[in-house]
């Protein structure tokens, strides 16, 4: 029997996906991290949770969610310290959104190994 005719069945008889909903969201987050160094990783990341967001459960729903506004806060951040980064305030910017992005993925991370939700995935500070 091969190994793909022995993965558990899913409702209908089709077949189990290879990793869950909670394994994506953890690669989402691992993307996100790896992005301070690659950029174009948090960009895979956000693709990766857009697609998955409503074909999830609801505990990785609100992973998905919480990833999506990270990253789009995140951007605003961005654009924000390099347009004053020439008057100084850009630098401080920049290093919250290093430290809030950090935070943010941390507490995700930890809240989807426990299995919990992101208890406001709306927030604006760390959920």
């Amino acid at each position: 029997m091969s190994d793909t005719n022995t993965r558990v069945r899913a409702k209908g008889g089709a077949r189990a996906p290879m990793i869950s909903d909670h394994g994506l969201a953890m690669i989402v987050y691992l993307l996100y991290l790896a992005g301070f160094l690659t950029g174009i990783s948090a960009v895979v990341g956000l693709v990766i949770a857009t697609m998955q967001i409503e074909r999830s459960d609801a505990v990785s729903r609100s992973h998905f969610r919480f990833q999506i506004r990270t990253f789009w806060i995140g951007l605003i951040y961005i654009l924000a310290g390099i347009a004053t980064v020439h008057v100084g305030v850009g630098a401080l910017i920049l290093v919250w959104w290093l430290v809030w992005t950090s935070i943010r993925c941390a507490k995700g991370m930890l809240a989807l190994n426990a299995d919990e939700p992101i208890a406001d995935p709306e927030s604006l500070l760390f959920g």
